[in-house]
């Protein structure tokens, strides 16, 4: 049966055309990120603990594949909802979990630490975003070869799955440090719209950066689920949450009667080693907060992706954000993840201004340490900015355990092999 949600606008591709077979566009869309090198970096990539520390926590990937579980899931129960959702007219599984899947593809090794320090690096340069960074990976980098093809080919509705924020980076007053898009991915916005103008008043703040299609909205609120949950359990496990730092966090917050509840129900989760069981059905609540609702806008009358947006019911999105205040006030503001944030600093500093002095401001003599290939791609690009992106793509693209190697081998006298660049 046909989903007649979907137009030939929504599966046509960017960058070219790509062969059909007996799947449909969006499952391509997905088959092609799960066997990407880019996706199977993400296993080595931190989510919340450096990778590889301990077995149990959550690295990237597995936080993508919890993404994608919550977003399918979503789109299951909306279509359960009957209303405007139908046999034959319902939001693509599919597609949201490709979307999920690609959310984290531009983040780089060491997390937030890796992406606040690339953020400063290319300040003068153009700027860096974990999220205009997956739509650069979709639209550039992946699967890109010598015959001249860039990109995974993605579709329209994938792209627009990705593209939480659609301000450029020059359309700010001051530079900002996040949310926004590289002024060269003008051109993919503009495809993502199919050529629309977009209306001036979306321009004013952040309206245009809040003007998401639905398959982005259900990746998004699916992410938020996902980690304002999973991280309170890793720190639980990990340590860095306890009673007594919980108890000793709250004393200095506002804490009214819902959220008291909500404290309360922690505690006692810890106390009885029930927090993963507690939280799990937290998820299902999250997932049964979704209703969709109708609206107009200059993208309405094109596709049915503008035309529905998702609403939360307000007790889950209070939930989920006193969940990711108290990880973020204990976990991420703690003195052993702030003295990663020091590291990482540090290996990302150093490495940066070693590839900037030997292939940018070229001395009498360029020392090669970049693998070959990025080294070619950094000396063929014609402008310092150009050139800084090369050296920010290599950067973003490294796990955690390939950027420490390659720190070591450079800084670490007694460290390396000649086999092993890479």
């Amino acid at each position: 049966m046909t989903n007649r949600f979907y137009q030939p606008f929504d599966s046509e591709t960017y960058g070219g055309s790509r062969k059909t077979d007996y799947r449909n566009a969006f499952q391509i869309d997905r088959d092609r990120i799960i066997h990407a090198h880019a996706f199977r970096k993400l296993q080595a990539k931190t989510q919340v603990f450096l990778s590889g520390e301990y077995d149990f926590y959550r690295t990237r990937l597995t936080h993508s594949m919890e993404v994608a579980q919550i977003g399918r899931s979503i789109c299951h129960y909306l279509r359960t909802l009957g209303g405007p959702m139908r046999d034959d007219f319902f939001i693509d599984s599919d597609l949201v979990e490709a979307s999920c899947l690609a959310h984290d593809l531009g983040h780089p090794p060491f997390g937030h630490s890796g992406e606040r320090t690339l953020q400063e690096l290319m300040l003068p340069w153009g700027g860096f975003e974990g999220n205009a960074q997956t739509l650069h990976l979709l639209t550039e980098t992946m699967y890109q070869n010598e015959s001249g093809v860039r990109g995974m080919l993605p579709t329209r509705a994938l792209l627009d799955g990705v593209l939480k924020y659609k301000k450029l980076y020059r359309e700010f007053p001051n530079h900002p440090t996040n949310h926004f898009l590289y002024d060269p991915q003008e051109s993919v916005r503009g495809f993502v719209f199919g050529g629309a103008t977009i209306p001036r008043e979306l321009h004013e703040g952040e309206r245009l950066n809040q003007f998401k299609s639905i398959e982005c909205q259900v990746m998004d609120w699916a992410d938020d689920a996902a980690y304002s949950v999973n991280d309170i359990v890793d720190g639980v496990k990990a340590g860095y949450l306890t009673i007594e730092r919980i108890e000793t966090w709250a004393a200095g917050e506002a804490i009214d009667a819902p959220r008291q509840l909500l404290l309360d129900e922690v505690i006692d989760a810890i106390r009885r080693d029930r927090l993963e069981n507690v939280f799990s059905q937290k998820i299902g609540g999250f997932i049964k907060a979704c209703r969709l609702r109708e609206r107009d806008n200059f993208m309405a009358g094109v596709t049915n992706r503008y035309r529905y947006e998702l609403v939360i019911a307000p007790g889950a999105e209070r939930t989920a954000l006193f969940f990711k205040k108290m990880a973020n006030d204990i976990i991420f503001e703690s003195p052993q993840l702030q003295q990663m944030e020091h590291k990482a600093r540090r290996v990302m500093f150093d490495l940066w201004q070693s590839c900037w002095r030997n292939y940018v401001d070229k001395g009498p003599r360029v020392i090669n340490i970049l693998p070959p290939r990025v080294g070619r791609l950094v000396q063929a690009a014609q402008t310092p900015a150009e050139k800084a992106r090369q050296i920010c793509d290599w950067l973003a693209g490294l796990t955690d355990g390939m950027i420490v190697r390659t720190y070591r081998r450079l800084f670490d006298p007694e460290f390396g092999s000649i086999r092993d660049l890479s």
